[in-house]
């Protein structure tokens, strides 16, 4: 059982241009260091991220790194998407 002091998971963010609007996407993990991490990945790989962080979300945790590498949580569940 969550906390209400802890989030169900974490998502990554970037400002991506200049409104300075923070951007996430549908991605979300179980720890602050992976989606931070994936943040990261994604700064480094997008030529007008700004800035990126890490922020708490209600939303379930639906994937992982792996030795770097993303990994759904359904895939390794074997749930089936929508």
């Amino acid at each position: 059982m969550t906390s209400p002091l802890t989030p169900k998971s974490w998502k990554p963010q970037v400002i991506a241009d200049e409104t300075g609007k923070w951007l996430d996407n549908a991605l979300r993990f179980a720890t602050y260091e992976e989606a931070f991490a994936n943040a990261e990945d994604l700064m480094m790989r997008w030529f007008a991220v700004r800035d990126h962080r890490a922020v708490p979300s209600d939303d379930p945790v639906n994937y992982r790194l792996d030795n770097g590498k993303l990994v759904s949580i359904a895939a390794v569940t074997g749930e089936k998407g929508e």
